[in-house]
C-alpha cells in the first residue's frame, strides 16, 4: 500500500494487473478483470451478454439478492428456480423444467463455497443458454479438479470481508472469451476504448477497483492455498465437535474442494438457536435469503427447497483466527438446540 501511495497512481495502475494475473491463474482462465464489488461483477456479466427486456435468466431461489437484482436492473426477468435443500445449490432438474424459449442464461451460485453439480446443470439446459457462475464465495474451490470461477462462460467473484480473500469491497469477472473480456474492460471504465484516441462506443460505468485495494488483496492471493487450508481445518474441527447431533452439516461432493466462504449448517430449531447464541454473545447469522419471500420477487410459485433452507440454515462464526476454546464454546452452546 505504501508503494502505491508513493507512486502517485492510485487507480488503474500496476497493482490492478498484478491482482488480475493471480486471479486468472487461480481460476484457470485467460482473463480476470477486477471491479468494485461482486455485484458490479455480476452486473457487468449480464451487460456483456447483452441481456435485457424480453430475456429470462434463471437464478436460484435461495441466494443473496444481488444475483437476481442485477438481472432486474438490465430489464431482464429473473426466473427463480428452487434449490436442493441438502446442498442449498440450484436444482438442475428444476432448472431444466424452468427453461422457456425466452431463457438466455443461468446464473448458477456455488453457495457458501460448495461447488454446484456443474455437469448436471450443463445437461439440464439447452446448449444456447449461457451459464454464468456466481462464484462470489468459491475462490479456491474445485469441481472435479477444475477451479470454480473458470467453469462458465463468465465467472463472478467477490472480495467482501466475508470472503476468503478480501479487499474490503471488490470483485472480479473471469472468462476465457476475449471479446467478452474486452466488453467488461471497457464497461468498468465508463465505456472508454482502452486503445487509441478517447472514444466511447457504448455507455459504461465506473466499476474500477483502486490500486490501494488491489494491494490489500495481493498478499492474500499469494497465500490462497494456506488461507483455504486454515478454513478447511476449522470446518473439520466444527464437524468433529458437532458429530452425532441432529444437524445437517456442510460438505462438498466427493472429490470436490469446498471454498468455505462460510460454515452454514441446518437444524430444526434454528430460530431458537439463533436467539440463544446471540444472547450468549456468539455472533451467528441466518444463511442467506429465500428470494421468493422478498417483496421484489414474490409470486413465483412454491419453493419448498428454498423455504427449507431459509428457515433452517444457520451460519456459525467462521474465520481463520478461531481458537479451539471458541470452537468448543460455539459447539456447546448449539448442542441443546439440536
Amino acid at each position: 500500500m505504501a508503494e502505491v501511495l508513493e507512486s502517485g497512481q492510485l487507480t488503474m495502475g500496476p497493482k490492478v494487473a498484478e491482482l488480475e494475473a493471480l486471479l486468472a491463474e487461480a481460476c484457470a482462465v485467460e482473463h480476470a478483470l477486477v471491479v468494485s464489488s461482486g455485484t458490479a461483477a455480476l452486473h457487468l456479466a449480464v451487460l456483456a451478454l447483452g441481456l435485457g427486456p424480453g430475456d429470462e435468466v434463471l437464478v436460484p431461489a435461495y441466494t443473496f439478492p444481488a444475483t437476481a437484482n442485477v438481472v432486474a436492473h438490465v430489464g431482464a426477468t429473473p426466473v427463480l428456480v428452487d434449490v436442493d435443500p441438502r446442498t442449498m445449490n440450484l436444482d438442475p432438474g428444476r432448472a431444466a423444467a424452468a427453461v422457456t424459449p425466452r431463457t438466455r442464461a443461468v446464473i448458477a451460485v456455488h453457495l457458501f463455497g460448495r461447488p454446484l453439480d456443474w455437469e448436471a446443470l450443463l445437461e439440464a439446459v439447452p446448449e444456447g443458454v449461457v451459464l454464468v457462475e456466481d462464484a462470489a464465495g468459491a475462490l479456491g474451490a474445485l469441481r472435479r479438479g477444475r477451479p470454480c470461477g473458470g467453469l462458465g462462460r463468465l465467472g463472478c467473484l467477490s472480495f467482501h470481508p466475508r470472503k476468503i480473500v478480501t479487499t474490503g469491497e471488490g470483485g472480479a469477472v473471469t472468462t476465457n472469451d476475449a471479446e467478452l473480456a474486452d466488453v467488461v474492460r471497457r464497461a468498468r471504465h465508463h465505456g472508454i476504448e482502452p486503445r487509441g484516441a478517447f472514444e466511447i462506443a457504448r455507455p459504461g460505468l465506473n466499476y474500477r477497483l483502486s490500486d490501494i485495494l488491489c494491494a490489500v488483496g495481493l498478499p492474500q492471493m499469494r497465500r490462497l492455498d494456506a488461507l483455504l487450508a486454515e478454513r478447511s481445518r476449522i470446518a473439520a474441527a466444527y464437524a468433529e465437535r458437532l458429530a452425532g447431533l441432529d444437524l445437517v452439516l456442510p460438505e462438498a461432493d466427493e472429490g470436490d474442494v469446498h471454498g468455505w466462504q462460510a460454515y452454514v449448517l441446518q437444524l430444526e430449531r434454528r430460530d431458537e438457536a439463533l436467539k440463544a447464541l446471540r444472547a450468549d454473545g456468539i455472533e451467528v447469522q441466518v444463511g442467506t435469503y429465500g428470494l421468493h419471500r422478498l417483496a421484489a420477487y414474490r409470486d413465483q410459485g412454491p419453493m419448498p427447497g428454498a423455504d427449507r433452507c431459509h428457515d433452517h440454515a444457520l451460519a456459525l462464526p467462521f474465520h481463520g483466527r478461531l481458537t479451539d476454546a471458541e470452537l468448543d464454546r460455539v459447539s456447546e452452546a448449539l448442542a441443546p438446540w439440536t
